[in-house]
């Protein structure tokens, strides 16, 4: 049968006789989406994030300054700029659970970039207090932007189910019960890798309470410290900057509680004062307050680099009259070391050496730090990104060069001398696995107890080493063992 008169070929319906045909409304005009700077500079350090395996620590200042020169940001601006960017990678593991029940189909075949703008919708929606449908629409605009209108629609389609309900709902649905999967449950909740709740676990022990205390802690924003060096800055001229407060633990510390641009603090820019946690600057003084047995006059530092524990020791070394060495492998932190070290009241060396394999004769210092390279677990509240990086069998990768560089410390100093082994990971594989297997291997060597030389530190533990916790102590997770060498 051949199609009725007037009827479209396509089916539908003309219209009737005696009918008037309604008039068409007009299209709307297209409208160009508006660029939101904030969102877009978010959205930039994710991808930098992404695609060049780069850290948000290093990425965010550099574009937030640009921003700020060319008069696009103001304070409130970057402060919202980088709570999209740390509290989305914060949260990563979490939002993608959440996205995994919103997208009909798996994650990973969702394009990155993609992915990216609705892990930002995501956070706007669960982690902030930014209305859902202030978070929604702007979102979509982002998308517009940076992805173009088609992928906007996917974006808005999947931002109106992640807008129907709120975090602690949506955990409900998504994390599995904790009676079920402790591990895989935290996980979710945390937004930890399982195998990072697991070794976190085993590491700090005990019951539920604590472990969750610390995951949570891992997802808080740091407070920014900083440290006076000795002979250089006081701590009461770092004080009188706004907002600040005398460090937990340090005396030297000084911690910005509403953050910040350090660079803006005269004593920081002049080098006299920097940017460390209060966990590294324990390390060090633990070091420097250790006993030895005859002359201190020459300390080493075997892993430098950037050279924020360099700085602090090579001037507590000044006061007393001793020189530090200060090695690095690598030439560019090597730099860093020597920038960090420029101006220091007393005498040192910057060596850019292998340090499993030093140029110097063994038993020559009479102190030696070694904070070896390691997963950095312990540093996850500055680095939020490092947890979805890292893998297991990273371990197998890291495990021979930090027993070499205990090794080469063991060697490097006299008898009577201390070496400081440090990690910023409490893995058990990385701290006392390391520390148990050079005892054995090298004769002459001995644990001591550096619970002393940390006054007014709790909560730590059964020694004689010292593992620090962001939940107990407000620092990153350093470990430090000390070893003196008895023959």
């Amino acid at each position: 049968m051949s199609d009725t008169p007037g009827t479209p070929r396509g089916g539908s319906r003309g219209t009737s006789p005696g009918t008037s045909r309604r008039p068409r409304r007009p299209a709307k005009p297209y409208r160009r989406p508006q660029k939101d700077p904030v969102r877009i500079l978010a959205f930039e350090a994710l991808r930098a994030v992404d695609e060049r395996d780069a850290y948000a620590n290093l990425v965010l200042p550099p574009l937030l300054r640009k921003a700020r020169e060319k008069g696009d940001f103001d304070g409130r601006d970057a402060a919202l700029a980088t709570e999209l960017v740390y509290g989305t990678l914060r949260r990563q593991g979490t939002y993608d659970a959440v996205l995994s029940a919103c997208v009909d189909r798996p994650l990973r075949e969702v394009d990155p970039p993609v992915l990216d703008v609705l892990s930002l919708g995501a956070h706007q929606l669960l982690g902030t207090r930014i209305p859902s449908h202030a978070a929604v629409s702007a979102t979509v605009e982002l998308a517009r932007v940076v992805l173009g209108d088609g992928r906007a629609k996917f974006v808005n389609a999947v931002l109106r189910k992640v807008a129907q309900d709120d975090l602690d709902g949506w955990i409900a649905r998504v994390a599995p019960p904790y009676d079920d999967d402790p591990e895989d449950h935290l996980a979710v909740v945390h937004s930890h890798p399982r195998w990072v709740v697991s070794a976190l676990w085993d590491s700090l022990g005990g019951d539920r309470e604590g472990i969750e205390r610390l995951l949570a802690a891992d997802n808080d924003r740091p407070e920014v410290t900083l440290v006076a060096r000795p002979g250089r800055a006081t701590t009461e001229e770092l004080l009188a900057e706004e907002a600040a407060v005398a460090g937990r633990w340090s005396p030297y510390a000084v911690r910005l509680t509403e953050g910040g641009e350090p660079g803006a603090v005269p004593a920081v820019r002049e080098g006299r004062a920097g940017v460390q946690d209060e966990g590294s600057q324990l390390v060090a003084l633990a070091l420097a307050a250790a006993p030895v047995e005859g002359p201190d006059r020459l300390w080493l530092d075997g892993c430098a680099g950037p050279g924020g524990k360099a700085a602090l020791l090579g001037a507590l070394a000044a006061e007393r009259g001793a020189a530090l060495v200060a090695s690095e492998k690598q030439p560019h932190r090597a730099g860093l070391v020597a920038r960090a070290l420029a101006g220091n009241p007393g005498p040192y060396q910057v060596v850019t050496a292998d340090g499993t394999r030093p140029p110097w004769r063994p038993g020559t210092f009479d102190r030696v730090l070694v904070d070896v390279p390691c997963t950095g677990l312990g540093a996850l509240r500055r680095r939020p990104e490092a947890r979805w990086r890292r893998r297991p069998e990273d371990l197998d990768g890291f495990a021979p060069l930090q027993r070499g560089l205990l090794r080469m410390a063991l060697e490097s100093v006299r008898v009577g001398g201390v070496v400081g082994y440090a990690t910023c990971s409490p893995h058990l594989a990385e701290t006392r696995a390391v520390v148990s297997d050079m005892l054995k291997q090298v004769p002459g060597a001995d644990l001591i107890d550096a619970r002393p030389l940390l006054p007014g530190v709790p909560d730590l533990g059964d020694g004689p080493d010292v593992q620090l916790w962001p939940h107990l102590h407000g620092t990153d997770a350093m470990y430090l063992a000390l070893i003196r060498r008895t023959g």
